[in-house]
């Protein structure tokens, strides 16, 4: 074997040791893509960045996500503030996603003529929640009150959320309470679940009842469990005081996962907060608030 040959030959072996060293397995083969956007919010603490982002293409459109940052590259936050215009690699490899390669390309300076957002009260146990007017999957008109009786849960989501921990599983939840709630008839007739959808140029009635009619378990679809969508402003009225926040400039919702358990009078029991909580702790709520 020729002398350059060996030489070659032993570049190519001591590469791939190192590939196969350091203190995290390199994710080889995986799915990236690269993000555009403005800074909402930076929580160092927990190493995640909320981003109004453009459309993310082939992988999802455009919103507002919290992102996060794996530990070795914790420092990207640095510096980093509300207002700047960043670009980034969103890295998806399976049920997993983080943001690499954050950089700051344009720093964020406040408009002194910005008009500061209204204040929104944050509705409390024991508080009416709003009585707004939506359209559910079937083109119909509903509203909170119509409910009334009965033990309500109300999450929100995005039919096109990709993200594994967020949209995906508030439906993965429901389904599992729904389906729980149905094995027990007495049950199922004083709970409901209603499902809304905040991204109202897109989520039609017809693409609302596409996506949620394979988690349905009762004949017909639809009778326990729906999913709705509304004008900008209602959903604004129905999410603020749940704390589902708006971001005034890009006139779009924060994905902060806010799932409220109503009771039959229409009054706030709890406000579940984030994606930590089991369908066997709404289920509790609901059978609660049910008076069973």
């Amino acid at each position: 074997m020729s002398i350059l040959r060996r030489l070659a030959l032993l570049a190519l072996l001591v590469s791939l040791l190192s590939a196969g060293c350091g203190g995290e397995a390199p994710d080889s083969g995986a799915k990236s893509y690269p993000l555009e956007g403005k800074v909402v919010a930076v929580d160092a603490a927990n190493r995640k960045i909320t981003i109004d982002h453009e459309e993310i293409v082939n992988f999802m459109p455009a919103m507002t996500m919290a992102f996060v940052v794996r530990e070795k590259d914790a420092a990207l936050l640095e510096g980093v503030t509300p207002g700047d215009e960043v670009t980034a690699r969103l890295v998806a490899p399976d049920s997993r996603y983080w943001i690499e390669d954050l950089v700051v390309v344009k720093r964020g300076t406040p408009d002194p003529n910005a008009v500061p957002p209204p204040d929104v009260h944050r509705l409390q146990p024991g508080e009416a929640v709003p009585d707004v007017a939506l359209v559910n999957q079937d083109g119909e008109a509903v509203r909170l009150s119509d409910y009334q009786g009965r033990s309500l849960a109300v999450t929100f989501v995005y039919t096109r959320c990709p993200l594994p921990d967020y949209c995906p599983l508030m439906m993965k939840n429901f389904a599992a309470a729904h389906a729980a709630l149905c094995a027990d008839a007495d049950l199922a007739a004083r709970t409901h679940l209603l499902t809304v959808s905040f991204d109202t140029a897109h989520d039609t009635p017809e693409i609302l009842r596409a996506f949620g009619k394979p988690f349905q378990k009762t004949d017909p679809p639809f009778t326990h469990w729906e999913l709705a969508s509304g004008t900008e402003e209602a959903i604004r009225t129905l999410g603020g005081p749940l704390g589902l926040d708006y971001v005034e400039e890009s006139r779009s919702f924060t994905h902060n996962l806010r799932t409220a358990v109503i009771d039959p009078e229409g009054k706030l029991r709890v406000l579940l907060r984030g994606n930590e909580w089991t369908p066997e702790d709404l289920v509790a709520e609901l059978r609660a608030a049910a008076g069973l």
